[in-house]
């Protein structure tokens, strides 16, 4: 094997073949680098009051991640999901989620469910949410008749 000052092992060739490994990886490293930076990231926080616009308190509050706006994605999507209550003045926060779209379901006793896609941009995101009792529920059947008693013997 030849190599560039003519001699079979040579350190300055093995530091040569070395030093373009390095460059190499580094403008590899530089490429990529841009690919693979964080979204930037939001802030949420939620209100939720009823019709009364009075605090809901221990509410169960849900954020589902469902997508960014980022046109590259590089390697599996990261599963984000949340689950919150909220304390007595009816206010939940979330840790910093990527921008783009969020699925929030709102729970509480006595209240319809609350559900609701939103898209999120911005350093912080306040979401106010207003719970409604529940409608009475309707039957196309006509009530059942009661249960008869078993003959006696």
């Amino acid at each position: 094997m030849r190599l560039l000052c003519g001699l079979r092992s040579c350190h300055c060739c093995d530091n040569f073949s070395m030093k373009i490994r390095l460059v190499l990886l580094a403008l590899c490293l530089g490429c990529c680098g841009g690919m693979l930076a964080d979204s930037p990231e939001t802030v949420i926080k939620v209100v939720v009051t009823n019709q009364f616009d009075k605090p809901v308190p221990n509410a169960e509050v849900m954020l589902d991640f469902l997508g960014s706006r980022q046109i590259t994605k590089i390697g599996r999507k990261k599963r984000i999901h949340w689950e919150v209550r909220t304390n007595q003045e009816g206010k939940a926060h979330f840790p910093p989620v990527p921008e783009g779209s969020v699925r929030l379901q709102v729970n509480a006793k006595t209240y319809q469910t609350f559900g609701e896609k939103i898209d999120i941009s911005g350093e912080e995101k306040l979401v106010e949410i207003t719970l409604e009792r529940p409608q009475k529920q309707y039957s196309a059947h006509p009530p059942l008749k009661p249960a008869e008693k078993p003959p006696k013997k």
